[in-house]
């Protein structure tokens, strides 16, 4: 798990930009709202609203990054103000709080901004229960509020907008369908009946931190679709805050809330949560249990016996999260992972067309943006295919295929990322050869998503060494020709698993 993280691929240095960025949008956040002169409360207030306005905000455009930004205090303020006014009313409070959980994850049918708001409402009711929000305090956290995202705004689009000097990666939407048949749909009613399950088993185990098993219950949810996932994610989240209640115990124990050791903590701790999400949910949960850590010592309330609490409510949330997937409206592994496999290897067609059209001397052909677009769908296969490649999982066949088809999705992947740049040489250009071969991969590509794998199973042409050109493009049909066993077998079984 170590390995991973720091052995994981950061193309343009992304991740790390990302991460920096972060750190300096939050210390920026907390600057403005000390200089305003508000209270701790509303200075960590201030400070998670601009990690959330940088964190969740994943627009493929700049535009539309600003967009959804400013919406943030739309949605957000509304949750602040409901919570802090029911903060007396136990009963409204906590129907409030899982009408705000099932829109959320409702919301997540409108895409990335749908899930960028639904996340931050989820999280402003969720800070006002962490803080003890109430309606004196209302105009000052208001303050913070707005004032963090402008600062995080500041940074994002002015001072640091590195996305602007790189190509758009669009992010995958999930599934379609209509009424129940639709996964979000079905989601928001599992997270609702999961949370509602944590809001009553939390508050017998803590009537003043049960928030943190419904809190645990929402974030297993996010960014995922099926009941493997989730259930892997549970098993993820509960380790990560293990492991993060560890280094608290080594760490923000002893800190015990000094001022100027806690802030440069809290640096590390942003920054290792932007780093590691792209690449390792345990890690990120250690980062965000330790920030927890930090911030309840710097209230004055941190002592081990909270963190073992923590540890309680987190696998309550778990199990929450658990029996709903289990049992309310379940969406199996092998549907939603179909899915996702379908739609990469339609994506390996559209490169390899717009791959044709640059050969044939099409002026506007451009293949990078749908490679862009592979790495996110590849993403997304990666995480639907999780259980099913688990160590605990115990149906070894399942297991091989399903890693099988993982390690040829990458090799039609990296296929891809040379034939693009085979393309974007002008000596290729109009090569019948490249021209020819590229039509038999989208001819096995067109076989494989129509459900006829046998047709998918040509025999590709072979490049020689003079040839280093057509490798790339042989390379691609010697992968989906290998495809088609693992993706249907002749027995008819499930395409990865059920």
């Amino acid at each position: 798990m170590l390995k991973r993280v720091f052995t994981a691929p950061d193309p343009g240095r992304t991740r790390l930009r990302f991460a920096a960025r972060a750190v300096l949008g939050v210390g920026l956040a907390v600057l403005v709202c000390g200089l305003a002169g508000h209270s701790l409360v509303g200075a960590v207030t201030g400070g998670l609203a601009a990690l959330l306005a940088l964190f969740t905000v994943t627009d493929v455009t700049v535009r539309g990054q600003a967009v959804t930004t400013a919406l943030l205090p739309v949605v957000g303020l509304p949750v602040l103000a409901a919570a802090a006014e029911l903060h007396d009313h136990p009963v409204a409070r906590d129907l409030a709080f899982l009408a705000v959980v099932g829109a959320g994850v409702y919301a997540r049918r409108w895409g990335p901004r749908g899930h960028s708001l639904g996340v931050f409402a989820f999280m402003t009711f969720f800070v006002a229960q962490f803080l003890h929000a109430t309606t004196d305090q209302l105009p000052e956290l208001c303050a913070s509020v707005l004032l963090s995202v402008l600062a995080a705004s500041a940074v994002r689009f002015g001072l640091w907008c590195y996305e602007r000097r790189l190509p758009p990666a669009p992010v995958p939407a999930p599934p379609g369908g209509t009424g129940l048949a639709r996964v979000t749909t079905r989601q928001a009613i599992q997270a609702t009946a999961g949370a509602g399950f944590a809001l009553v088993v939390g508050q017998l185990v803590s009537g003043q931190r049960w928030y943190w098993a419904v809190g645990a219950t929402w974030w297993i949810f996010v960014n995922t679709t099926s009941r493997g996932e989730t259930l892997v994610r549970g098993f993820r989240r509960l380790l990560g805050t293990v492991l993060g209640i560890g280094l608290g115990l080594l760490v923000a124990v002893p800190v015990d809330g000094d001022p100027a050791a806690t802030a440069a903590l809290v640096a590390v701790c942003v920054f290792g949560i932007f780093y590691t999400a792209a690449v390792s949910y345990t890690w990120m949960m250690l980062w965000v249990t330790l920030l927890a850590g930090l911030l309840y010592g710097l209230l004055g309330v941190l002592s081990p016996g909270l963190l073992a609490l923590r540890l309680a409510e987190t696998g309550v949330g778990a199990l929450g999260a658990a029996l709903a997937v289990l049992f309310v409206l379940p969406v199996t592994t092998h549907s939603v992972t179909d899915d996702w496999i379908q739609r990469a290897l339609r994506c390996v067609h559209a490169c390899t067309a717009e791959t044709a059209a640059r050969l044939a001397g099409v002026a506007d052909a451009d293949p990078a943006p749908r490679v862009a677009e592979l790495e996110q769908l590849l993403g997304r296969v990666r995480l639907s295919v999780a259980p099913l490649v688990h160590p605990l999982n115990p149906m070894l066949g399942r297991k091989r295929r399903a890693r099988r088809v993982l390690g040829l999705l990458d090799d039609c992947a990296r296929e891809i990322r040379g034939l693009v740049a085979v393309a974007a040489d002008p000596e290729a250009s109009h090569d019948a050869r490249l021209a020819a071969a590229c039509w038999r991969v989208q001819a096995a590509v067109e076989a494989l998503t129509g459900g006829d794998a046998q047709k998918a199973a040509v025999t590709p042409s072979e490049a020689s060494a003079s040839e280093p050109v057509l490798a790339h493009l042989h390379g691609l049909e010697r992968a989906l020709a290998e495809l088609a066993q693992p993706l249907r077998a002749p027995s008819g079984s499930p395409l990865v698993g059920a």
